[in-house]
């Protein structure tokens, strides 16, 4: 991998023969992503992925923090009344103070999300010209496959892909999932669907609690 300097990556974007357009266009038409451009075994990062300096000293942060983001147990969640009101407040402290939590214990196996990781990665491993089946930019389909959502719009391109499967409220037909990763998705899917119930359950509780504190 190549690191451009200060002084190149700023000189690439004022030079007035740079191109940025139709390299972005002529990457995008390959339908192979960055992953394309390792098996070519590229030697140099082309300019459309350098970052502005500014980028880094903007996005930079120097010293410890010393935030701890709040961790929820939903064990106990379905099956204990007492439970699942200390989770319900706990969830709702955390989005009043916080906005957003780390959940543990919330039913979906390790074994599941890992055969997930896996059957993602058996899709990235593919022949390109497979892959290019599933190749858009139309992110109302079901299945997609690109590099980089904001491709066109961006400051700079980031070095990724991304599959996306959309799986509710209508999700696609087994036989139009990727079939090296076909049964990975739908067992994921399958354990998504009792997570979702949870998530319910939780959002329909916080409701009523506001509900109850708005009439006193």
């Amino acid at each position: 991998m190549v690191v451009t300097r200060k002084d190149e990556a700023l000189q690439g974007r004022a030079n007035p023969n740079y191109d940025r357009l139709g390299e972005l266009k002529a990457f995008d038409e390959t339908k192979a992503g960055v992953k394309g451009l390792v098996d070519a075994g590229i030697s140099e990062i082309p300019r459309i992925f350098h970052h502005p300096p500014d980028e880094f000293e903007e996005n930079s942060t120097s010293g410890e923090s010393q935030f701890s983001i709040p961790v929820i147990d939903l064990g106990g969640l379905m099956e204990d009344s007492i439970q699942r009101k200390e989770i319900v407040d706990k969830v709702r402290i955390a989005s009043e103070t916080w906005g957003f939590f780390q959940i543990v214990n919330h039913g979906i196996p390790v074994s599941v999300m890992d055969e997930m990781k896996d059957g993602v990665r058996r899709f990235y491993e593919q022949d390109t010209e497979i892959k290019k089946e599933y190749y858009s930019r139309d992110i109302t389909k079901p299945i997609v496959y690109n590099s980089n959502f904001d491709l066109y719009s961006g400051k700079s391109t980031n070095w990724r892909d991304t599959f996306l499967c959309l799986m509710a409220p209508n999700s696609p037909k087994a036989e139009e999932l990727p079939e090296v990763c076909r049964y990975f998705i739908s067992t994921y899917r399958n354990s998504l669907i009792h997570f979702c119930n949870k998530i319910h359950l939780l959002n329909q509780m916080l409701l009523l609690m506001n509900k109850c504190n708005t009439v006193i």
